[in-house]
């Protein structure tokens, strides 16, 4: 089946009578481990997502209900184009964001944050991260000069804002689909079904009800918007009485102003570095909105002046976005800057070793030196244990006895942390590589892990190379 954003393998399997079910392939057991606890959760619960058949072992495939072929994107074409929506495309918008709140609110009862991918909750990291999408992903890659400190200013105010219906109140115990937008809804027997929540997590409700009425090409106008507000909020205040609701009202435009920085961040990555035109052909319907939104929002462009300033910059400019869409759809070099990263085999590499330190340190043989060694030695040691002898950190067994342990990933999380910033100045100083090597005993388990899970988070987190050496085990792999 046709991938649209994600990564992941869809097959459509049928019998001889017709019935079919839908095979899904994942690309990573974490992300696909959160959206099968999810699934069966919501099933549980009587919510309106599809129904899990069989899992496999490794948790990397699974099939699932065929809820069939009718995304809401395209059920509200008409609308969508024209501006105009039916009475048909406006119940179908007023089921499906009155469905959202029972997902949010009847979802989070008893829900497991643990498994969430890949972090629990919203929290003030994840926040950095998204707001450094849209400016490394996206606003590097129109070439438009802009100022760096102004815009960490506006990006910490923007936070605090975020953050502010996390603490001390009941949005804190919701749960945040993270993705919900129209293509994320199936409609079948002309009601909702929702699929892709694999990125959802702890967090206020009115990031998905910004995500929804928002989105760049859904192109719902401000009146049906008011009216599809209206409905959500009386679905929630059944479900939540006390729900303070002019408070929610006032910290909406807010996170409209947050998602859509990060839509943009996510249209530049995916369609300058992943070369998917329709992606970028949905960047001028997001800078519509970002300029409306401050148009319409009093207040909103004094809380983020610097903001307020791009949005008028981009919007009346076309530097690297017609220019780079035609390139893109030409297979040829696009104006982004970091285009040359994953095409033209320039730009940041990543070396990343595993090794054993009785057989020393890896040499970086770039010229570049520098980098970082861990030394892995700290945590539990699998080798010590016959079962394990044999086994290396790529094998099942001996990934559940680290991470059951627990030790590994607050490693990990310390790691992630200083690499990230070392990777993120990199990028924006122009460097081209940067070297990273995992330590332990015997080059075997506990560094073998390390490295692959360095690799699998720097790949899907920034425009890089990686090049992934397993020395002790032979292996050696470009991602």
């Amino acid at each position: 089946m046709k991938q649209q954003g994600s990564n992941r393998l869809y097959t459509r399997i049928q019998d001889a009578s017709g019935r079919s079910v839908i095979r899904v392939e994942g690309t990573n057991r974490d992300e696909n481990r959160a959206f099968i606890y999810m699934a069966r959760h919501f099933h549980d619960l009587g919510l309106p997502v599809p129904e899990l058949y069989w899992v496999s072992e490794d948790e990397m495939t699974y099939t699932q209900e065929d809820l069939g072929d009718t995304l809401l994107f395209d059920a509200i074409r008409h609308g969508r184009e024209t501006g105009e929506f039916s009475a048909e495309e406006r119940t179908l918008l007023e089921r499906a964001i009155r469905a959202l709140a029972h997902v949010q609110v009847v979802g989070a009862q008893s829900f497991d944050w643990s498994v969430c991918f890949p972090v629990p909750e919203m929290d003030e990291r994840s926040i950095r991260w998204d707001l450094n999408y849209f400016k490394y992903c996206f606003l590097k890659g129109t070439r438009i000069e802009f100022s760096e400190p102004r815009l960490e200013d506006d990006f910490d105010t923007l936070t605090a804002k975020i953050l502010s219906p996390l603490r001390g109140e009941p949005e804190r115990g919701w749960f945040l689909y993270r993705d919900f937008q129209s293509r994320n809804v199936m409609i079948k027997d002309g009601q909702p079904y929702f699929i892709d929540f694999q990125g959802g997590r702890k967090g206020p409700t009115q990031y998905d009800v910004a995500s929804f009425l928002w989105q760049a090409k859904a192109n719902v106008p401000a009146s049906l918007r008011e009216e599809l507000i209206d409905a959500y909020l009386d679905e929630l205040h059944k479900l939540q009485p006390s729900l303070a609701e002019q408070s929610w009202r006032a910290a909406l435009p807010h996170f409209v102003l947050f998602r859509t920085l990060q839509v943009l961040g996510a249209y530049g990555y995916r369609g300058y570095f992943e070369r998917k035109p329709h992606f970028l052909e949905s960047i001028p319907n997001a800078l519509k909105n970002l300029n409306e939104l401050f148009a319409t929002n009093n207040g909103l462009a004094a809380c983020y002046p610097y903001i307020y300033e791009l949005s008028h910059a981009l919007g009346s400019s076309r530097i690297a976005l017609s220019p780079s869409l035609e390139r893109v759809k030409s297979s040829a070099q696009s104006d982004c800057r970091w285009q040359s990263v994953e095409y033209s085999g320039e730009g940041l590499l990543i070396t990343i070793y595993s090794f054993s330190f009785k057989r020393g340190i890896p040499a970086d043989t770039s010229g570049n030196g520098g980098g970082y060694v861990f030394d892995c030695r700290s945590t539990h040691n699998p080798g010590k244990y016959e079962e394990y002898k044999t086994q290396t950190g790529l094998d099942q067994p001996v990934i559940d006895f680290l991470e059951k342990d627990g030790e590994i990933l607050t490693f990990l999380n310390s790691v992630y942390a200083l690499v990230d910033h070392h990777v993120e100045r990199f990028l924006e100083r122009g460097f081209n590589h940067l070297q990273v090597s995992f330590g332990c005993t015997g080059g075997q388990h506990r560094s073998v892990y390390c490295a692959e899970h360095l690799a699998s988070h720097l790949k899907d987190k920034y425009p890089v190379r990686i090049h992934l050496i397993h020395r002790e085990q032979g292996i050696d792999r470009n991602l």
